[in-house]
């Protein structure tokens, strides 16, 4: 197939290889992969990435660029740790993603683990990734006028506490 480096296809299923750090070579349904139109901010070069699961049991996945091996972000989705979380997509992004349907879209937002620290983790409620199932376009909105950070902690200290002393 013109225009797609390192694809083979398999049972009709075009498939990417994709190169990363992190899980060695793979090989992705072309399907699958997430199409951000103006990259990420930060990383506006970076257009095309796959979601990999941590594993089958956790709340995180990757968000792997498909061109640059080392890049690959930690995400979850927000509501399994924020139950209030909200805000509104506006229209120009409603457009951008090609959005028709509330469930067409899954939302995600990027971690941090300061100084690798797990109980530090946080995650930006700023500025969610927002991903239409349907199409597989992507991209991360910047809230405005909103209460949210790029810092939310995950765990509590209360419940970093309380851990510690059921050993």
């Amino acid at each position: 197939m013109q225009g797609v480096s390192g694809a083979k296809t398999y049972g009709g299923i075009l498939m990417k290889k994709v190169d990363t750090v992190r899980f060695g070579t793979i090989e992705i349904d072309e399907k699958k992969l997430v199409h951000f139109a103006q990259g990420i901010p930060a990383f506006e070069d970076e257009h095309e990435f796959v979601i990999i699961p941590y594993d089958g049991q956790s709340p995180y996945v990757f968000l792997q660029s498909t061109t640059t091996p080392e890049l690959a972000f930690l995400m979850t989705i927000p509501y399994l740790f924020f139950k209030d979380y909200e805000f509104e997509i506006d229209d120009a992004t409603e457009q951008v993603l090609h959005l028709e349907s509330p469930d067409d879209i899954i939302v995600y937002s990027l971690l941090t683990i300061p100084q690798g620290r797990i109980e530090d983790m946080t995650a930006n409620l700023m500025a969610p990734v927002i991903i239409n199932q349907r199409t597989m376009d992507a991209k991360q909105l910047v809230l405005e006028k909103r209460p949210y950070t790029t810092k939310h902690r995950l765990f509590s200290k209360q419940a970093e506490h309380a851990g510690k002393e059921a050993r």
